[in-house]
């Protein structure tokens, strides 16, 4: 039986590997056919029981994604370090200017 943590980390790294992947390959249809190949990988080691191959396939699946790491990921628009992080910051409220007009 698998725990939901060892459900929660390999869903992680599923996720974390297709954005991975994303970084490096801008044209939608051939990421789609990497994105296939990364699912194909993970559900050929879906059913592995053995608590030492499970252990090895996490942290090589880890240490894999430090290895291609892309030195300029894609960072989606509206998080922090994306494009429009903060870009349309509301004005602060109350009398910003002090004088007397």
């Amino acid at each position: 039986m698998v725990s939901e943590t060892h459900r929660r980390i390999v869903s992680s790294l599923y996720r974390q590997s297709l954005r991975l992947s994303k970084s490096w390959i801008s044209r939608r249809d051939l990421w789609r056919v990497k994105a296939l190949e990364i699912r194909q990988q993970f559900d050929e080691n879906k059913n592995v029981k053995d608590p030492r191959k499970i252990h090895y396939l996490v942290s090589n699946t880890q240490a894999l994604l430090v290895k291609y790491a892309h030195p300029d990921p894609i960072i989606p628009p509206q998080r922090p370090g994306g494009t429009k992080y903060e870009r349309n910051v509301f004005p602060p409220q109350g009398e910003v200017i002090k004088g007397d007009w």
